[in-house]
C-alpha cells in the first residue's frame, strides 16, 4: 500500500487509540486528532472522506482492524467496528463529498502549520469601553 500523508497517519493513529469502541463518530475522531497533534483551532472541523477511507483500508490490511463507514442523513460519518471491511454505497459517498465543499476539514497544512511554529491566535480581552456621555474621552 502507498505511503500515508500526514493527516492520514494522524487518523490511523487516532483510530488505533479508539479501537476499543464499537462506534466512533467523526466528531470524536477529529477531537482525538486535534489532541494528538496539539492543534488549537478548528474545533468544528471534520475529516475528508477520501482520507478516512484510505486509513480504514490501511488498518484493515496491516493491523487487522476492520471498520465500516456509514453516513447518516445529515452527512455525519460514523465508523463501526466490524469483522471485515465494508465499502460505502455510492449514493452516501456522493452526498458526503458534496457536503465537504461547505464544511471545514482537517488537512495536512493544519499539521504542517503547527510544526512550523505558526502563531496561535490570541483573543482580544482588553476592550476599552467608552462612555458616550463623557465627551472628554474623545479629546
Amino acid at each position: 500500500m502507498k505511503d500515508l500523508t500526514l493527516i492520514q497517519k494522524e487518523i490511523a493513529g487516532a483510530l488505533e487509540q479508539l479501537k476499543e469502541k464499537s462506534l466512533i463518530t467523526e466528531a470524536v475522531l477529529a477531537k482525538k486528532i486535534r489532541e494528538n497533534a496539539k492543534i488549537q483551532g478548528k474545533n468544528k472541523a471534520g475529516i475528508f472522506l477520501k482520507d478516512l477511507e484510505t486509513c480504514v483500508e490501511y488498518l484493515g490490511e496491516n493491523n487487522q482492524l476492520y471498520f465500516s463507514i456509514h453516513v447518516n442523513s445529515a452527512n455525519d460519518v460514523f465508523l463501526k467496528k466490524e469483522d471485515n471491511y465494508k465499502a460505502m454505497d455510492n449514493d452516501a459517498r456522493k452526498r458526503r463529498q458534496a457536503s465537504e465543499k461547505s464544511i471545514s476539514v482537517l488537512t495536512d497544512s493544519d499539521l504542517k502549520g503547527k510544526s512550523s511554529g505558526m502563531k496561535n491566535l490570541q483573543k482580544r480581552t482588553d476592550r476599552k469601553k467608552i462612555d458616550f456621555r463623557n465627551y472628554k474621552d474623545f479629546e
